[in-house]
């Protein structure tokens, strides 16, 4: 509970807030005064450094000072993006009276909680991302998982084992993650700490509640029409979500139409151009979750086949794309009555643009463009009502007033009308009473004070009519009203604000009219966000002369001149992306060993596979001659090496914990991707566990995962020899004397080299390192490598960069006892006898 912090009287307006704040003690509570919000105490010391605004200090009643910081009510757009973005959960507490119709402390009430996790605000929002509020239920051996967009509608749903759960968290990146109190160990145990999160109470998370609120919120008498009806974990996961909707003051969630599932058996289990924000958003959830179902795959190939042998309907599709906003937010932002003028327009533009995509698509003779146009709808009664209600160019604001189109209302057009044409009114007024009371000088003026009033010069006061009314006395005037002037004065001073509260009760009528087309636009969405990707696809494919795979029910993997999508496009002007052939089944050629030099290209290799089939079963077109792709339900990686420091594992534990996930995931549709596993332990140790894992991938008695195995390790090699179903390929080179020049060509056959010290000469190291190393290497060759080399001589003990030869820095303890006893003599003292049995004294310390 938060209270005063002093024993000191507080004023009203402190104990008022106060009051708020205590319903609110882990929110910054932004409290509306006047013109400002204020933050009070710790509030305003986080606002003042997250924000950079002023900290000040303000009385609080009788000798007690509390801190201060606050921002004007129209900069609200700037500051509440930093304090979400900071991982601030922000309560704004509005004026719920105007401060002219009281004359006691103004009522004030929390309008919206804000957190990293549920916001419609605009500059809080990633346009290209999903704003994802997500809920997590976790039993025994099983979780039940909801994510949610409160900007857009979207509201998903799954269960599965925590692994699953954990690659959706990984795929979908929460902004905030709610969980049951007094699990907040396991869940960090479960999925780590890297989210921001929040709990809820135990009640929530039961599945009476869960289900109850769900069925309140879509007003059905179950969840059969989502197909969710089995999914317990997912249902009190979702229903905890709707529940922290409630908490957070986010009543008007109409634009919540639908709860979808996400069948874990559709997608690919992922190891962890320009379009519309849209087509953004959908295309990272392509790529988090590709199809398996090739029916569903070619439906989408065979639009970006429309689209790549008919560019003219690609681009008349693009033109119209260009002007359909972010149509989600919009009308999400309708359904709690935060949309602005200009959205509104936004959104009649964007309905026209969907008219004519409609039209395109139904005259594209492509089966699944035509089922496409079938579902648009243009919405043509709305968009005709928004076209005529409000002008063309609107303000962002209404209270900067003219959004409501002239004719929509009578008294607004003949308010208006008065309000505009004020000076015109007066000056003929003037004119007129000038003629009739001949007095020439009289001038019609208006003050704060007086308000409208007639001056007249002191010399023509005999000529004011006698129904004038005098209100001042000057020195050398007098000023009067009269009944047309205070009618006027009447009319003048309402009409502004009468013709901001029609305009708003126009425009209010007009949101609440779009609530009926929120399940129609959701889906326009939806579908248009669908065609941009397809649509990108296709410009890519065109651009970077990408191909169609064939993906299909076979276990054969093959690709044709294979290319690195993201690589190639980063290459100097004029150099070509060495392509290659791969092929992977589960009979003949199940696992590759690939070896070779470092820089040769092997990790190129091994993720341009991965992504070739990832934009596959996404419904791309691929880098690559041809492919032919038996779908893959699994893409397993274990590339790179970093410590997970902050936990207490080292890379090697990290290589392990992943090798082990693999392992008891693999299927007989996996594609794994082994780079340099081991490095993070000894040759022997690293050598032993990488053929064990082989082995065990090859051995499986019931499944044949392909995989890719980089390594240095070239003693793997051995292996093509045990086993049938493994083959040795390397990523060739050119030698040229002691220079090597690299093919990036992938070819049959082991290496037994990796050219590290040429890449280290490459990257800059000192010569005499270089130098070292190879002779170094050679006695390890020499040797078998079991016995270390021998200390440097000769050039190499004397040409090391930066240093002067001096065998007093040596460490050797013969060496010491020789500096000892040259060190203590007194060479001036000596006689040339003297000296010379030293030197023989010297000569048997060394054995000589």
């Amino acid at each position: 509970m938060t209270t005063a912090p002093n024993k000191y009287v507080e004023t009203p307006l402190m104990k008022q807030y106060y009051a708020v704040k205590n319903k609110y003690p882990d929110a910054v509570l932004l409290f509306r005064v006047g013109d400002f919000y204020e933050t009070f105490g710790e509030d305003a010391i986080k606002a003042a450094e997250i924000c950079g605004i002023t900290l000040t200090r303000r009385a609080n009643g009788s000798a007690s000072f509390v801190e201060l910081a606050g921002f004007p009510y129209h900069a609200l757009d700037t500051y509440l993006p930093k304090l979400v973005r900071a991982g601030q959960r922000v309560a704004i507490c509005e004026q719920l009276e105007d401060p002219k119709l009281t004359k006691t402390i103004v009522k004030r009430g929390i309008t919206e909680l804000v957190t990293p996790g549920v916001s419609i605000n605009d500059n809080v929002l990633e346009h290209r991302e999903n704003n994802f509020l997500e809920s997590v239920h976790i039993e025994k051996n099983i979780a039940g998982v909801a994510f949610l967009d409160i900007s857009t509608g979207e509201f998903i749903t799954a269960e599965g084992s925590f692994e699953h759960i954990d690659k959706l968290l990984s795929s979908f990146q929460p902004k905030e993650v709610l969980f049951q109190k007094g699990k907040e160990k396991l869940f960090t145990e479960l999925f780590g700490p890297k989210f921001y999160t929040y709990k809820l109470d135990d009640w929530v998370y039961t599945f009476d509640a869960a289900n109850d609120r769900l069925l309140r919120h879509f007003e059905t008498v179950n969840l059969k029409g989502f197909g969710v009806q089995n999914l317990e974990m997912g249902i009190i996961a979702s229903g905890a979500i709707l529940y922290y909707l409630d908490i957070t003051q986010h009543k008007q969630v109409s634009h919540i139409t639908a709860l979808s599932r996400i069948e874990a058996d559709q997608y690919v289990w992922l190891d962890r151009f320009t379009i519309t924000p849209m087509g953004a958003r959908l295309l990272k959830r392509w790529m988090a979750l590709p199809l398996k179902d090739t029916g569903k795959i070619r439906e989408r190939q065979e639009v970006v086949e429309r689209f790549v042998t008919h560019p003219e309907l690609k681009e008349e599709i693009e033109t119209q794309l260009h002007l359909v906003g972010d149509l989600e937010r919009i009308i999400s932002k309708a359904s709690v009555g935060r949309i602005n003028p200009r959205e509104m327009v936004q959104l009649k533009n964007s309905l026209l643009a969907i008219a004519k995509i409609r039209s395109y698509c139904e005259s594209s003779e492509n089966n699944v463009l035509v089922r496409v146009a079938e579902q648009l709808n243009p919405c043509h009664t709305i968009c005709e009502r928004i076209a005529k209600e409000l002008v063309a160019e609107p303000p962002v604001m209404l209270v900067k007033g003219n959004a409501i189109a002239p004719g929509v209302s009578a008294e607004l057009d003949e308010l208006r009308s008065l309000a505009f044409s004020g000076k015109d009114y007066l000056q003929k007024l003037q004119e007129r009473e000038s003629i009739r009371t001949g007095i020439t000088s009289l001038k019609v003026s208006y003050n704060n004070v007086f308000g409208y009033f007639i001056e007249v010069r002191n010399m023509h006061k005999d000529k004011v009519p006698n129904e004038w009314i005098r209100k001042q006395t000057l020195v050398n005037a007098e000023r009067y009203i009269t009944e047309e002037l205070k009618e006027y004065e009447t009319k003048i001073l309402g009409a502004e604000e009468r013709i901001l509260a029609l305009e708003t009760s126009l425009f209010n009528d007009l949101i609440n009219s779009l609530t009926e087309y929120f399940q129609a636009i959701q889906l326009n969405a939806s579908l248009t966000a669908q065609i941009d990707c397809l649509r990108s696809f296709a410009t890519v494919a065109v651009q970077y002369k990408y191909t169609r795979p064939d993906v299909n029910e076979s276990d054969l993997l093959e690709i044709k001149g294979g290319r690195h999508p993201v690589i190639e496009q980063q290459l100097p002007v004029g150099e070509k992306y060495i392509a290659n052939d791969l092929t992977l089944d589960n009979t003949e050629q199940q696992i590759i060993m690939i070896t070779g030099p470092n820089m040769a290209g092997k990790s190129a290799l091994l993720r341009q596979t991965a992504l070739i089939v990832l934009l596959a079963q996404m419904g791309s077109y691929v880098p690559a001659e041809a492919a032919s792709i038996g779908y893959i339900d699994k893409i397993f990686t274990r590339v790179g090496a970093s410590d997970n420091i902050s936990s207490g594992e080292s890379t090697f534990m990290v290589e392990m914990t992943e090798a082990a996930s693999i392992l008891n995931n693999i299927s007989d549709r996996s594609l794994i991707l082994f780079d340099e596993l081991g490095r993070g332990t000894s040759t022997y140790d690293g050598i032993s566990i990488a053929w064990s894992i082989v082995e065990y991938i090859h051995e499986h008695p019931r499944v044949r995962a392909k995989t890719l195995f980089a390594t240095h390790y070239h003693e793997l090699n051995e292996m093509e020899k045990s086993f049938g179903r493994i083959r040795n390929f390397n990523v060739s080179i050119k030698e040229m004397g002691k220079n090597i020049i690299f093919l990036r060509k992938l070819v049959p056959g082991g290496s037994n080299h990796s050219f590290g010290i040429h890449v280290a000469q490459m990257a800059g190291m000192p010569r005499s390192v270089v130098a070292r190393a190879e002779d170094i290497l050679a006695q390890m060759e020499k040797s078998n490598r079991k016995e270390y080399p021998a200390k440097p001589v000769g050039d190499l003990a004397q040409n090391r960069e930066g240093y002067q030869l001096s065998f007093f820095q040596l460490d050797d303890p013969v060496l010491k006892q020789i500096r000892d006893e040259i060190k203590n003599l007194d060479i001036n003292r000596m006689s040339p006898l003297e000296a010379l049995n030293k030197l023989n004294e010297i000569k048997k310390i060394i054995g000589v």
